[in-house]
């Protein structure tokens, strides 16, 4: 008995992580959109701008959180040699 639980198991913990669990349809990903527009009250341009960008595939992260520390600076550039 034991031994088909481990089996079934083994067998689920190798399936479920090939099955794309977050993939969407274009038709699925459009419905989205467009609910993001009618609930940010966009019309005209402003629309299909935000259409056009929530319909692209980027994967655009959204900053630091607020209250983040800032990143710190760029190093400065290495001395000048004449």
């Amino acid at each position: 008995m034991l031994r088909y639980v481990v089996v079934i198991a083994a067998a689920l913990g190798v399936a479920l992580p090939v099955t794309p669990s977050l993939a969407l349809t274009t038709k699925d990903k459009m419905a989205t959109c467009k609910f993001g527009a009618d609930d940010q009250k966009l019309a005209g341009k402003a629309r299909a701008a935000f259409m056009k960008k929530c319909m692209s595939n980027k994967d655009e992260p959204r900053g630091p959180a607020v209250g983040a520390a800032p990143p710190p600076p760029p190093p400065p550039p290495p001395p000048a040699q004449h």
